[in-house]
């Protein structure tokens, strides 16, 4: 082996210690840590600097999904700022003519504090999307709350076309919900594997099987003519995805990929937008980083790697 085999082999050893010793200290890291961290993966505080980011994503070729972080609100008055928050995205969003639409979380904008409450706010949101002419995404949270998702989306869809949900690979459910989605006529759908904890009588616990159910509902979606943002940073999912796209020749309108902000992509996006296939970037921000941030590291430990680098650099 040659001398700088055994550099890299060391290298990659001594990063592997160091990701695992970090996931385990992840909860008594230090502030300024997180905010490091952060920075890759949030983009601020407030709309404005995250309009900002959205305006750089777009002049690189990107479309954009804004969140504001954050979910299960604990009053009426808390769902309702958020609410309002979302409708001002939508209104600068349309004046800044950017490429970018909104995802919101059911819980975010009140479901705890009733299935009306939030379904009013949501429909708020529905009609200043249809007033600005954008999309909007109801995004999936945890098991619990998966029936009055759907309604929801199922709902909105009556009033405005330009409306999406969320399915999660790892829920056994999700291939009976895609047939019965599909069976409603048109929709569009974010297909990608799911983070919340969830039972094994309801969830696949392996990876791989997580993996096999994700490319089955992803060519059944090809099959049935569904509009699909594909959401994964597996590159193994990617080439299979890659695959099936040419065997079904499966025309570039009907889907996008997505990813999240920050995460290391290994080329792919740009591989992604030289074959003219859409790419849109899902871009976080608010005033919930931290915990948003430690999840990231833990989903991600590379990122440990990156921050340290770029310390000893300086």
């Amino acid at each position: 082996m040659e001398l700088h085999q055994i550099a890299d082999n060391f290298i990659s050893m001594f990063l592997s210690i160091i990701n695992r010793f970090v996931i385990t200290i992840t909860p008594l890291l230090p502030l300024s840590f997180v905010r490091m961290i952060a920075k890759r993966y949030v983009a601020g505080e407030n709309s404005e600097e995250a309009l900002k980011i959205v305006q750089g994503l777009n002049e690189n070729g990107y479309s954009v999904t804004l969140d504001i972080l954050g979910e299960h609100s604990q009053s009426k008055s808390e769902a309702q700022s958020i609410t309002e928050a979302y409708v001002d995205l939508y209104e600068n969003i349309q004046n800044q003519k950017l490429d970018c639409n909104i995802s919101i979380k059911p819980t975010h904008i009140g479901l705890d504090m009733g299935n009306d409450f939030a379904r009013e706010n949501l429909f708020t949101l529905l009609n200043k999307a249809h007033k600005t002419n954008n999309f909007l995404r109801i995004d999936m949270e945890n098991s619990q709350v998966t029936d009055t998702t759907l309604e929801f989306y199922r709902e909105s869809k009556e009033k405005y076309s330009e409306v999406g949900t969320v399915l999660q690979a790892y829920l056994y459910r999700s291939e009976s919900d895609l047939q019965n989605l599909s069976a409603d006529g048109k929709c569009n759908l974010r297909l990608c594997k799911g983070i919340y904890k969830e039972s094994p009588k309801i969830a696949f616990q392996d990876k791989q099987k997580i993996n096999n159910n994700f490319i089955k509902l992803l060519r059944y979606s090809f099959e049935n003519k569904i509009y699909i943002g594909i959401a994964t940073h597996n590159l193994d999912l990617l080439e299979k995805t890659y695959k099936i796209i040419e065997e079904l020749d499966i025309p570039v309108d009907m889907f996008e990929f997505q990813v999240l902000y920050g995460v290391p992509m290994s080329g792919w996006l740009e591989k992604h937008i030289a074959k003219g296939y859409k790419v849109r970037v899902y871009v976080p921000f608010g005033k919930d980083w931290y915990a948003y941030s430690i999840r990231r590291l833990k989903e991600n430990p590379d990122i440990a790697s990156y921050i340290l680098k770029d310390i000893f650099r300086n």
